[in-house]
This record gives structure tokens, C-alpha cells and sequence, in this order.
């Protein structure tokens, strides 16, 4: 074994060191990482760097000499059946060479966890044009309950990219939700900090006081966009950081669940004669495209809130045809 220096790709542009290192020695721990840093053994142009240092093409990667015992298998995915790959590409609304668009159904999880086995994660093979091509990888995450848009990534160099702009801010969301009640004013901002409330598959996001220890920042924005009475409201909503849960338990501080909410709400999110879903909905996602300029992309609406909107007289636009500007 003796020291090499690797050139950092196009495709890995802005991705931590920690992460490079993950992709090219996975069997490397975190805390030897940061010790081979600490020491100064590995270098990047040169020059000391930490764990979250971010990398720029081109660069001079200094990799000291990795034993390569303990590694461990690679992951292996289960081959998909001809279903399955129906299932996921009948999903994509945007496709291009760098991203992947769909519109998840609700109710599919995005990963696995206890007792899921059947999630969007494990159908990403579906997505690969060619069998050599990368695994698509997901850039963030919607609960298993919401529908709309889930934005994947062709590459790692460009989930790296797109997971800077989520971090930065510069993804806009907007989501529509059918909320019991209507939220007084008729828009706004709802600044509540929450904590988590329990562990495990039955905890639950809870609104915090600000002083409290455990609470996050948590801001969404609300616009009602139209109302059966006082009874449900159509409303758009922004979430401005992205806590777990986040719009869900705004919506129940304002006093107004969203409808059919499983976990949110009591009895008050249940509503006789309308599905018993959630009806939250992902509806549009405005973010920097990797290769340049923007991407603005729309999803329709599932069919149980298009029941819904029919019932209560709301309109049900079609989503307009995605935008690179």
C-alpha cells in the first residue's frame, strides 16, 4: 500500500470529503476519517482540510495508505420484476439526463424501515436507461402519507448539487392541503418551534416552547385559496425549513388539521362523507437546475382530493407541463 492522489470528477462537484471518501473507501469509519485528517494525511490541493470540507473539480485528493480488511459487501438491491418497473416509471413526470422527477402516490413510503418493505427507494433500479447506468438517488424526502413531487438524482456529483440548493434555501415548495376549519387570517406565516414527543414508529412532532432545549425553528407560510363556508379551506403552504412533520403540526396550531390526517388532528382531522386520507399534496417544486437555470415542475392532484374538490366545489387545475427557464 503506498500513498495516491485522486482527481476529483466533474460529477463530484460541491460533495463533502466525508462523502467522497464514503463513495471511493465505503469500508472507511468516520472516526478514522477524521483522525487521518486530524493528522494531516490527507490533503486536498496541498492543503489541510476537515471532514465537511467540500470539493471542487479538479482537485488533488492525498489518500494515505487504507488497509482494506473489514470491508464489508457491497448493498445489493432485489432484482425488480416487470411490475415493478411499471409501477415506478408510470410515477415520472420530468425526466432528464441529471434529475428525475415523480409524482409519488400516498401511501408508498420513500425508504424502507420496520415492517416496510415495499418503498420508493427500492424501486429506483427501475428508473437506470441502461444496467450500468447509476442507481437514481433521492435528494429528499416526503412523508409516506403525502402525495406529489420527489425529486431523484441521476448521479451522485448531482445529488450533491441538489442537496447545496435544498440546504441553501433556494428550492421553493408549495404544497396544497384541505384543512378542517378555516385558518383566521385568511394568510400568513406560522413561526412555532417544535420538539419530538416520544420514540420510535410512534413518536410524534409537537409544537415547543421557545426556550425549550430540544426545539427546533420552524416557519411555514399559509394562504387560503378557497372554502367551503367555515367548514374545510383549500390553503398553500410553503414550509420555509423542513422539519419532520412540519406542515402537519402547523396546520393543527392553527386549530385547522389538515383532513384525514392518521396521526394529527384527533378526531377533529376525520370528517364524515369525505375519504378518510391525508390530503396533503405536494404540489410544486422551483429549484436551480444542475446544468443551468431553473426547473419548475407541477403534479396533479390524487384521485381521493380530487373527490374531495369535487364535493366541495373547489377547482381542479391540471398541472402545467414542466418549465426549464
Amino acid at each position: 500500500m503506498s500513498v495516491v492522489t485522486l482527481t476529483v470528477s466533474d460529477d463530484e462537484a460541491d460533495i463533502r470529503l466525508d462523502r467522497w471518501f464514503r463513495r471511493h473507501y465505503p469500508h472507511l469509519t468516520q472516526g478514522a476519517l477524521q483522525k487521518l485528517c486530524r493528522t494531516g494525511q490527507i490533503r486536498v490541493d496541498g492543503g489541510r482540510v476537515s471532514t465537511s470540507t467540500r470539493l471542487a473539480p479538479g482537485q488533488a485528493v492525498r489518500v494515505p495508505p487504507i488497509p482494506q480488511a473489514s470491508r464489508p459487501p457491497p448493498v445489493t438491491h432485489r432484482a425488480l420484476d416487470e411490475r415493478q418497473v411499471r409501477e415506478i416509471r408510470k410515477m415520472v413526470i420530468y425526466s432528464d439526463d441529471q434529475v428525475i422527477v415523480l409524482n409519488k402516490p400516498a401511501g408508498i413510503a420513500v425508504q424502507g424501515g420496520p415492517g416496510i418493505t415495499h418503498h420508493i427507494d427500492g424501486l429506483l433500479d427501475g428508473l437506470k436507461d441502461q444496467p450500468d447506468d447509476p442507481r437514481p438517488r433521492l435528494v429528499h424526502r416526503i412523508d409516506r402519507d403525502t402525495s406529489g413531487l420527489l425529486l431523484l438524482a441521476r448521479t451522485p456529483g448531482v445529488a450533491a448539487k441538489l442537496a447545496a440548493s435544498f440546504r441553501s434555501r433556494d428550492v421553493h415548495k408549495v404544497y396544497w392541503a384541505v384543512t378542517v376549519g378555516r385558518p383566521t387570517p385568511a394568510s400568513g406565516v406560522i413561526d412555532q418551534p417544535l420538539t419530538r414527543l416520544g420514540a420510535g414508529a410512534g413518536a410524534i412532532m409537537v409544537v415547543a416552547g421557545r426556550r425549550d432545549k430540544d426545539a427546533v425553528h420552524a416557519l411555514s407560510e399559509y394562504e387560503v385559496l378557497d372554502a367551503a363556508g367555515r367548514k374545510l379551506s383549500w390553503l398553500a403552504l410553503s414550509p420555509l425549513t423542513g422539519r419532520t412533520h412540519q406542515l402537519r403540526v402547523h396546520c393543527e396550531a392553527l386549530g385547522t388539521p389538515i383532513l384525514g390526517d392518521p396521526k394529527y388532528g384527533d378526531d377533529r382531522a376525520h370528517v364524515e362523507g369525505f375519504p378518510d386520507q391525508l390530503h396533503l399534496h405536494a404540489r410544486m417544486l422551483d429549484l436551480p437546475h444542475p446544468a443551468g437555470g431553473r426547473l419548475v415542475v407541477s403534479a396533479d392532484l390524487p384521485a381521493h382530493m380530487k373527490d374531495t374538490f369535487r364535493q366541495l366545489g373547489f377547482a381542479t387545475p391540471a398541472a402545467p407541463a414542466p418549465q426549464r427557464k
